[in-house]
């Protein structure tokens, strides 16, 4: 383990300690992910308990956002940007009820439980792969 992944970890729980959130969550979200290929578990707890207490939790093994189709991924993304429901159904040609189904399996995906966490964990996922032409 290097000092480096050491320091990582407290700038990450000093951003949270000073309510910086989002901000901690990408030094939290590094260093434990580089403790757990380090195969140090109790620096990794110690590093997923703090970003617990961001309000992010991890659904499973970089999972997170895996599983999304391409319409609950957009359903997500306009719902972030505080779009309600009718108006993300009338959007995307849906209805409120579909937009809300989505939404209810988006969210443990996700590894979430409100709308409010829904632009951070959304920032969270891996960047897509680039489209193929064919």
């Amino acid at each position: 383990m290097y000092a480096s992944d050491q320091l990582t970890l407290a700038y990450g729980e000093a951003l949270r300690r000073q309510g910086r959130n989002r901000d901690a969550r990408v030094q939290l979200a590094a260093a434990r992910d580089r403790f757990e290929e380090l195969g140090a578990r109790s620096w990794e707890a110690r590093a997923a308990a703090e970003l617990r207490a961001t309000g992010l939790t991890r659904t499973g093994r970089n999972k997170a956002g895996e599983a999304l189709t391409p319409q609950e991924l957009e359903v997500a993304r306009l719902a972030a940007t505080g779009l309600s429901n009718p108006q993300i159904a009338s959007h995307l040609f849906l209805s409120p009820r579909t937009v809300s189904s989505h939404l209810y399996h988006v969210f443990p995906k996700l590894g979430i439980t409100s709308r409010a966490e829904l632009r951070d964990a959304l920032e969270a996922l891996p960047p897509e792969p680039p489209a193929t032409r064919l």
